[in-house]
């Protein structure tokens, strides 16, 4: 047994990594997402060239295939955030405090004096 300042036994044991069906599940989304993505802009570059050569019915789908690429690629960063929070890379937001108007208090009265020096002065 280690000895010393901060030796001491862990507090629990360590998670076994597994097969995680939901990991699965939002990559494999994410893959289709950028699949969807790619083909759609792909299909917006030939709608385009087919309506500036004269097709006036191929700017409709040029629209539409442009509106899909950006819905696909904003979905595919959706779920790109939620795995990277699943696999524990990134963390939530910490809670919002707000309070309320009716809450807050009076600007007439003066706000409390800090002790001259700051924390460590004060111990």
């Amino acid at each position: 047994m280690a000895q010393g300042k901060r030796a001491g036994t862990r507090k629990g044991s360590k998670p076994k990594a597994g097969f995680q069906p939901a990991l699965l599940a939002l990559a494999l989304g994410v893959t289709g997402a950028v699949v969807a993505w790619g083909y759609l802009v792909y299909a917006a570059i030939d709608f385009g060239s087919e309506a500036r050569g004269g097709d006036s019915g191929a700017w409709v789908f040029l629209g539409l295939a442009s509106v899909g690429a950006v819905a696909c690629l904003f979905l595919g960063f959706i779920l790109i955030a939620r795995l990277l929070r699943r696999l524990g890379i990134t963390q939530a937001p910490p809670p919002r405090s707000v309070t309320p108007v009716e809450e807050q208090p009076e600007a007439t009265e003066p706000p409390p004096q800090a002790p001259p020096g700051g924390r460590r002065a004060a111990r």
